[in-house]
């Protein structure tokens, strides 16, 4: 058999046993260790994970994917899920946007923010759509602890302002750039948006309560028990 025979074979076995490239094959790095991640903030106590009521005491909770009231319409987290978490410059960030709503006598609501990476690979599952749910190769920002799903509630009565559309709604209706809405419901939106940009997050185009905190910091994806970051 020739080189040039024996090359060829050679190449063909590679591609059939390989079928995809190795772009196609490379997968972002999933932190899964709670040893690794202690060990991390020990020397970086700006990749710590803060339970966000531990630092902001008046937000309110309505933690969605701990209960079947969402797209997935089953839970996703523990029923007993009672905490969720950012990293320490998105948390302190948040901090700054609830102080100034609360000079307005309004507060933020909080649906969702860290997710494990487990969860991702779900909603994917289903929703294979990237407008909406993150590419589990690359992992999304709500696994790094960066990303934030949120609204605005009057602070006097604790109801939500009108947004337009609820949570998690995948039509063009909840897109930042949809004008085919109530004044207020516009004027509401551009509150928490311009709120949110001002202390440093950045509004999803195609969800009105999404908002990733933007950092020169690389944050690794996430794949930890809420119950064990509550730990450290």
């Amino acid at each position: 058999m020739s080189a040039i025979r024996i090359t060829f074979c050679l190449l063909l076995f590679f591609v059939l046993a390989h079928p995809k490239s190795n772009a196609q094959q490379a997968e972002v790095y999933i932190e899964r260790s709670k040893k690794t991640y202690k060990t991390k903030i020990s020397t970086h106590p700006e990749l710590r994970m803060v339970e966000l009521k531990s630092l902001i005491p008046h937000l309110v909770y309505d933690l969605r994917y701990a209960t079947a009231n969402n797209f997935m319409h089953r839970r996703m987290y523990p029923s007993n899920t009672r905490v969720t978490f950012l990293r320490q410059p998105a948390a302190e960030a948040l901090l700054k946007v609830q102080r100034e709503l609360q000079n307005k006598d309004l507060g933020l609501k909080i649906f969702d923010a860290y997710r494990p990476y487990a969860v991702t690979q779900k909603f994917w599952e289903l929703v294979k759509d990237e407008r909406y749910v993150a590419h589990p190769s690359k992992g999304s920002n709500h696994n790094r602890g960066t990303a934030v799903d949120v609204t605005i509630i009057d602070l006097k009565t604790g109801k939500e302002l009108d947004m337009g559309t609820g949570f998690d709604n995948f039509t063009d209706s909840a897109h930042h750039d949809f004008q085919h809405l109530p004044t207020q419901v516009l004027k509401n939106r551009e509150l928490l948006k311009s709120t949110m940009i001002k202390y440093g997050f950045t509004p999803l185009s195609t969800e009105w309560w999404h908002y990733t905190y933007k950092s020169d910091i690389q944050f690794d994806v996430l794949d930890i028990p809420f119950k064990k970051l509550l730990r450290y």
